[in-house]
């Protein structure tokens, strides 16, 4: 009796999740990143559909105390100086003058295209938090960012009606992209400082983002544009594999 009331459970969990996509994909086809007809990419629109649907809007993740603060490891790229990386030129210069010379530039669909220094943002009301860094690897830690509210630099850039995604391009050669829903979240923020200090380089100096919404890959390093469109890019260094949408 309780493995046919499993069943049932799950089989309506998955019927709920296929009339819900049934009801909502036509009709936002351009909205929704494309699938490519791979598995896991289909369960990724699933998820990301179900997410925006059911859960409620702009929930924040939890904020611990200075004291639960961990060890954090630096994964992926650690220092895009790095002579051996064949993009390491650019980057070596702008530490070589402590970032002085870098700027984040807004473009796309906003009114007021530009770009900011790391004074410009520093200038914006900062926000600080102590959250968990979910890492793909399986591990997790906790750090405090503190940095400017993603939100407030796109209204600062004026983003256009039409736009539906920020994507986001770095320093060591990756891109990765938000929908416009976890852009404007209070916690996804441009970070420039971790644990009361300079963001040190290994976790992404002088910006990084933060998603906090999503697994820890979407929190990119080493950041050097910003680009907002009205139709979803898929570009760069990410896999068809990897899912686009990793809500946590």
């Amino acid at each position: 009796m309780k493995k046919n009331q499993l069943i049932t459970r799950r089989h309506a969990i998955i019927t709920g999740l296929a009339s819900l996509s049934g009801l909502l994909l036509p009709g936002c086809s351009k909205k929704l990143p494309p699938t490519y007809g791979n598995i896991l990419r289909i369960g990724d629109v699933l998820t990301y559909v179900a997410h925006r649907t059911l859960l409620p809007g702009q929930s924040l993740v939890r904020e611990y105390e200075y004291s639960d603060i961990s060890s954090f490891p630096a994964i992926g790229t650690t220092n895009p100086a790095d002579p051996a990386k064949p993009f390491f030129r650019e980057y070596s210069r702008l530490q070589s003058g402590a970032f002085t010379d870098w700027a984040l530039s807004i473009e796309g669909r906003v009114a007021r295209p530009r770009s900011y220094s790391l004074a410009d943002l520093q200038r914006f009301p900062p926000r600080t938090q102590i959250t968990r860094h979910t890492c793909e690897e399986g591990w997790t830690a906790i750090g405090q960012w503190t940095g400017v509210p993603l939100s407030l630099v796109l209204n600062s850039a004026g983003i256009l009606p039409s736009a539906r995604f920020v994507n986001f391009y770095t320093y060591d050669d990756r891109m990765d992209s938000i929908d416009m829903f976890d852009a404007f979240h209070p916690q996804t923020i441009l970070a420039y400082g971790m644990n009361g200090r300079d963001l040190p380089v290994p976790h992404g100096a002088p910006l990084r983002l933060r998603v906090e919404t999503q697994i820890g890959y979407k929190s990119l390093k080493f950041l050097k544009r910003i680009v907002v469109t009205d139709e979803f890019l898929d570009e760069g260094n990410r896999p068809r594999d990897w899912a686009w949408y990793t809500g946590i």
